[in-house]
């Protein structure tokens, strides 16, 4: 315990991220403690990787602008002889890399422009229509969120093709809910900011702003929330089965017969629990469901390794675990430290989309996920180790 109500699994940690905790833990609806997890650094209002139990009340902001982001995976029975027989036969990856770019839009303010393109993606629109009428979810400032499903951003988001340990090929994706779930995100973070403005409540930090559940603004926020939830998990579905189709294409496959796992979690996202015998809302920003037999994700840092885990349970995180490596560096500091080259240098072996634009995500801005993982140990088992061969990353 680094402070009163504050618990931390980081080896690697700063005191800005400790200091961000330290105020978070003081507001008064705090249940217990807040949990730091292994890959926790400086966020908005609240570190990101931490873990949030709270009474009547839940943080907007510290739920974050990406609600529901997190990872999907698909486990194929393709190995890595078939692939080394295709690579043979002259196809190659950086053709794979094309056709994924191709089927799903990349970074931030790219989207959809050809609904009919894949059957499977009105049936995803119609279940989100359904969803925000049934529960009166206004959509108004987001005409376009459409368009927006099956679009993966830029930042960290990523698809990638990888080998596990016994040479099959996992196809991993990360992203979230995208410019509809931002809007909804700073809407509710405003009008929590100004009812906190309104009751004169001192807050360290006005992203600590809270919405009590007694209130309509908090049920109105949770409607919206879940519906951003059900968005950005429908939004990896769809770009999943694109990459699947196309992954299946390039390989010369059957694409309904090459899926044999499937494995969705998010990590930045409130829901309501139990904890203790008492009813609690619990925020994970940057963290995953870690319940016992909870199969989970921890992506690596573009270019390193990434870990399909099964949670142990741990009561004192909360049943948590880290949702990746975790920053070192700001992304403007990252620019400053490291070139071009040094990005070529660690994706040796990798097919990526080259450029001076995603020298910010070099995994030496990262922590190690070694570090991170062995920090994780009495939180998660590793089920299996995962190893990129093809990286896809917006801008």
């Amino acid at each position: 315990m680094i402070a009163p109500k504050v618990l931390n699994w980081a080896s690697i940690i700063d005191d800005a991220t400790v200091d961000q905790a330290r105020a978070l833990a003081r507001l008064p609806f705090i249940h217990q403690h807040v949990a730091l997890m292994p890959d926790a650094h400086l966020g908005k209002g609240s570190s990101v990787g931490t873990v949030i139990p709270t009474r009547g009340a839940v943080i907007p902001a510290a739920v974050g602008a990406d609600i529901g982001c997190g990872c999907s995976v698909i486990r194929t029975n393709v190995h890595k002889e078939d692939v080394d027989t295709n690579l043979a036969s002259g196809r190659t990856l950086a053709e794979l890399r094309e056709a994924v770019e191709d089927a799903i839009p990349m970074s931030a303010g790219n989207y959809n422009t050809r609904f009919g393109r894949y059957e499977f993606t009105a049936k995803r629109i119609a279940a989100l229509e359904t969803m925000a009428a049934d529960n009166d979810v206004d959509l108004s400032h987001s005409p376009g969120w459409r368009e927006q499903l099956g679009t993966l951003g830029g930042g960290n988001h990523f698809t990638e093709a990888c080998f596990c340990k016994d040479d099959q090929v996992w196809l991993t994706l990360h992203s979230g809910s995208r410019g509809v779930g931002n809007k909804i995100a700073q809407q509710h973070i405003k009008i929590a900011q100004q009812l906190c403005e309104k009751w004169f409540v001192p807050l360290a930090d006005r992203d600590h702003a809270y919405l009590p559940e007694y209130t309509d603004q908090f049920w109105r926020y949770i409607k919206d929330l879940r519906w951003a939830q059900a968005f950005a998990l429908a939004n990896r579905g769809e770009m999943l089965d694109r990459f699947r189709l196309v992954f299946a294409e390039w390989m010369g496959l059957d694409p309904d017969k090459i899926e044999s796992d499937r494995i969705e979690s998010h990590h930045n996202y409130t829901e309501q629990t139990t904890i203790g015998g008492k009813t609690l809302w619990l925020t994970r920003k940057g963290a995953v469901d870690a319940s016992p037999g909870k199969r989970g994700i921890i992506p690596g840092s573009m270019g390193t390794r990434s870990y399909i885990t099964e949670g142990k349970g741990n009561a004192a995180s909360f049943h948590s675990a880290p949702h990746g490596a975790g920053r070192m560096f700001s992304r403007t500091e990252a620019r400053k430290r490291f070139t071009l080259e040094d990005l070529e240098r660690s994706m040796t072996g990798i097919e990526y989309r080259h450029g001076k634009e995603w020298i910010d995500e070099i995994s030496a801005a990262y922590k190690a996920i070694d570090v991170v993982m062995e920090d994780a140990s009495d939180l998660v088992t590793v089920l299996h180790e995962l190893r990129q061969f093809l990286n896809v990353k917006g801008e």
